[in-house]
């Protein structure tokens, strides 16, 4: 977490429109149109939300990506998302913006281009290509109507912006006259600021917002917390599985029937609860988005009919792709069940994913690091329980090898938050008889129960 406080910036919704449509005409003016690629990797700012609405609304592909990854993890994805356009600096930005004025569409035409690992560990881009007038409208419709956002909501953005969630929002709130409010980072105390309408340069308190559960228990612990949160009349939380002690600290924080959440991934949106679904049936992620229908099928894994505005495919991946659809449904591999009116309870996520902050992180891929330090002969990674993060990231290791190591290879090769917090020398890994890793069993191998955070590094 950064010490240096996030800059604050308000956009308002005409000067926003005035400035997408001079992002737009950079765009035009640097040679790309509708079904090409521009990616972004830069920090959350209201210059790059404006660029890229600027992107989807003349159906330019916005791939936005995690501006704290290593400069060899970004350009990776560079190479694969095969962009027209790379944005990574400010003065690129500046740059858009400095074009001439063009024409908009009224809605985005494309949905941003995300970058998930899935169950394999191998990063996709998730795209659904160029909408159609009529599914571009239903897709805004879709986010725009399910929060109600309107011209007098004011949305704090304190989330970053590669975050699917960020971009959706806020683009619904100012594209329905709206303000919105972006933060560089997420701090906590800025945040409390905000939802006090302490003075500054807001002036009015934020109406709306979205927070990871990291995010949500640090604002509400903070020692500065309020006994209620300002005037917010929405506040929504996803990303990982919220602690029931703080979601129930929430719930009291705010008024009713404003703290809700969602159930959906970089792919696709399932379900949404409101806090009254909550606490009639704790622990459920709520029932089908509306123009959804969930199932579970006889493997207990969580399928969402989804309407066509909503379908995607796995950029250049169609094995992929055609295993996650089967028909007009589609899974990314959780599993849960459904009670007898529909409301989902998530037993698990997916068999190797790590959340740690509300972010995804992929153990195949911080394996395939570690395993180049000399003396590594077979290593796991796996989460265990934190109660500021979520999970911590942590890592079993067999072999002749100094943890010092480990830990300089990974700030070389992994971002910070991908990197294990915890090493452990074990002489040998849990295994099927067939060979396979069983990481539900890591914790114990290394002397941790599931759901207790390791000491120290």
């Amino acid at each position: 977490m950064s010490a240096t406080p996030p800059v604050v910036e308000v956009l308002e919704a005409q000067a926003a429109e005035d400035a997408q449509r001079r992002a737009a005409g950079g765009l035009v003016a640097a040679g790309l149109g509708p079904g090409d690629r521009v990616a972004f990797c830069l920090p959350s700012s209201g210059a790059l939300l404006v660029c890229v609405l600027a992107a989807a609304r003349r159906g330019i592909v916005p791939v936005l990506l995690n501006a704290t990854l290593l400069p060899a993890e970004r350009d990776a994805l560079v190479a694969d998302a095969d962009p027209a356009l790379v944005v990574t600096e400010a003065s690129g930005l500046a740059a858009l913006l400095s074009g001439p004025t063009t024409e908009l569409a009224p809605v985005p035409q494309v949905r941003p281009m995300h970058y998930t690992s899935g169950t394999t560990g191998h990063p996709k881009g998730v795209w659904s290509g160029l909408l159609g007038a009529r599914d571009a409208r239903d897709l805004f419709e879709d986010e725009a109507g399910q929060w109600g956002f309107d011209a007098g909501d004011t949305h704090l953005v304190c989330a970053p912006l590669h975050h699917s969630v960020s971009v959706r929002m806020a683009g619904a709130a100012l594209l329905r006259g709206g303000r919105v409010v972006v933060l560089s980072h997420f701090d906590a105390g800025t945040v409390l600021g905000l939802l006090a309408g302490r003075p500054g340069p807001v002036g009015t308190a934020p109406t709306t917002t979205f927070m990871a559960p990291t995010a949500l228990r640090r604002v509400i612990g903070h020692p500065d917390a309020p006994p209620h949160l300002g005037a917010l009349r929405l506040l929504v939380h996803a990303g990982a599985p919220c602690p029931v002690a703080v979601k129930r600290a929430a719930l009291d924080r705010v008024r009713a029937g404003v703290l809700w959440e969602f159930y959906g991934s970089t792919e696709g949106q399932f379900t949404v609860c409101s806090p009254e679904e909550w606490l009639a049936r704790p622990g459920t992620v709520g029932r089908a988005r509306p123009g959804r229908r969930i199932e579970v099928d006889e493997a207990g894994v969580v399928w969402c009919h989804a309407p066509r505005f909503a379908r995607f495919e796995y950029w250049r991946d169609p094995e992929s792709t055609a295993r996650a659809w089967r028909g007009d449904a589609f899974t990314v591999g959780d599993l849960g069940r459904l009670d007898e009116d529909g409301y989902l309870f998530l037993d698990g996520r997916r068999d190797d994913l790590v959340i740690s902050g509300g972010v995804n992180v992929y153990p195949v891929e911080v394996e395939g690091v570690l395993a180049e330090v000399p003396g590594v002969l077979e290593v796991a990674v796996f989460g265990v329980h934190d109660d500021e993060w979520g999970e911590r990231v942590c890592a079993a290791v067999v072999g002749d090898v100094d943890p010092q190591a480990l830990r300089h290879h990974a700030e070389r090769r992994l971002a910070p938050y991908k990197r294990p917090k915890a090493y452990f020398a074990v002489g040998e890994l849990p295994h099927t008889a067939t060979g396979k890793l069983r990481r539900c069993d890591l914790p114990a191998a290394v002397g941790l129960e599931p759901h207790r955070t390791p000491t120290g590094d």
